[in-house]
């Protein structure tokens, strides 16, 4: 593995750490402190992914005439301040206008990162650089709740501090960028353009499963959590659950690159354990039922990742692949709004489970989708277009 790849990883498990240490505790801090409702929660859910909706392609354009590592230590430097100000938060419009920020500086993460390895790797081992990158997050994902619970068991530690705390730990993935930046320098200038989201109207079946597959994330991150609290989950509990959910999410990246020999049945079971995860969810009552969801979910979720990904670059050709991996984060950030937006005042409405069956339904129907479409499923494994 090249010097760009290991500071790009790196780069991931800082980035996750800082993320599993406050992802999981910011919903009961703003349900159990600032006062949110379940509206509210989904409304914070909202403003964080709202940003991706639009920024990332952008960041697309700015990939194919920027130097990467420059915009990764951006999104690093504005991640690490609105994580920060949480700290200071005492209103759900005041979370809600970090969390706007905190999805800008997500835009500016994963695309650069993608792009740089992309990049870096041949067609034969892209799978396995993105999986590899993408299982680093989520080991530090998985690590971040593991320190929350060593943190908040001690006296002096609020979720305040702790927001505090995870600000500095994200600060220095900076380091990580810029030495990344020195790696990567631009060779040739692409004219400003929009195509890119065109060219995404090609893989109408990918992007229903996408959406899907990221608003059903998109609950998992912003409701999940104060669902499980007021379901008797303690903080330590919520946070090992996570740890599970983490643990399943890595054993899933490490298979990536045999799970890529099928990659349609393999989108079909990940649709389904979704499913199934989420049926669990709104029927459980014990910790247990609860970490077997978030397994099944975590499998679900990892997958469809780098195997999607993989997709829709072996259909492009190569000198648009920036642009094109910042439509496709748009594709996921308009799944993760759509996720809280609907589940948030769903939850508040029909009560605590029903956004979870909602969604199994929708996950049927998306298999099926899936089964039928499995040949469009399918990378271009020969050449590129």
């Amino acid at each position: 593995m090249n010097r760009a790849l290991i500071l790009v990883n790196i780069t991931g498990l800082i980035i996750g750490i800082s993320y599993g240490l406050h992802g999981p505790i910011l919903p009961i801090f703003a349900k159990n402190v600032i006062g949110a409702s379940y509206s509210e929660l989904g409304l914070i859910g909202l403003a964080n992914f709202v940003p991706y909706m639009f920024i990332p392609v952008f960041v697309g354009i700015l990939l194919d005439k920027f130097n990467n590592g420059y915009l990764l230590a951006i999104g690093a430097a504005i991640n690490s301040a609105s994580i920060y100000l949480l700290s200071i938060a005492h209103s759900v419009p005041e979370i809600m206008g970090f969390r706007i920020m905190t999805g800008v500086a997500h835009a500016f993460f994963w695309p650069p990162c993608e792009s740089i390895i992309s990049k870096e790797s041949t067609e034969k081992n892209r799978v396995r650089n993105i999986s590899w990158f993408t299982m680093f997050f989520v080991l530090g994902f998985m690590i971040g709740p593991l320190l929350g619970t060593v943190f908040l068991e001690g006296e002096d530690i609020t979720y305040r501090v702790l927001f505090q705390i995870t600000a500095f730990i994200l600060a220095t993935a900076i380091v990580s960028s810029l030495l990344l930046s020195r790696k990567n320098r631009k060779v040739h200038h692409e004219r400003f353009s929009l195509a890119s989201l065109k060219e995404m109207k090609k893989f109408p079946e990918l992007i229903i499963l996408l959406i899907f597959c990221t608003s059903s994330f998109g609950i998992i991150l912003s409701i999940y959590p104060a669902f499980l609290n007021d379901n008797g989950m303690s903080d330590t509990d919520i946070l090992l659950l996570y740890f599970a959910f983490g643990v399943s999410r890595v054993v899933s990246l490490a298979l990536a690159g045999k799970f890529s020999r099928r990659t349609s049945q393999t989108l079909i079971a990940a649709t389904l354990a979704v499913s199934v995860g989420l049926a669990l969810s709104a029927v459980s009552d014990s910790i247990i039922v609860y970490g077997i969801a978030l397994v099944l979910m975590g499998f679900g979720f990892s997958i469809f990742f780098p195997l999607t990904l993989e997709i829709i670059l072996s259909k492009t050709r190569k000198e648009i692949s920036g642009k094109m991996i910042g439509a496709y984060e748009t594709v996921f950030g308009i799944g993760w709004a759509v996720g809280p937006t609907i589940g948030g005042p769903i939850t508040q409405s029909f009560g605590a489970q029903a956004p979870y069956l909602v969604f199994f339904v929708i996950g049927i129907g998306v298999t099926i989708l899936a089964i039928i479409s499995r040949k469009k499923l399918e990378p271009m494994r020969e050449q590129r277009i």
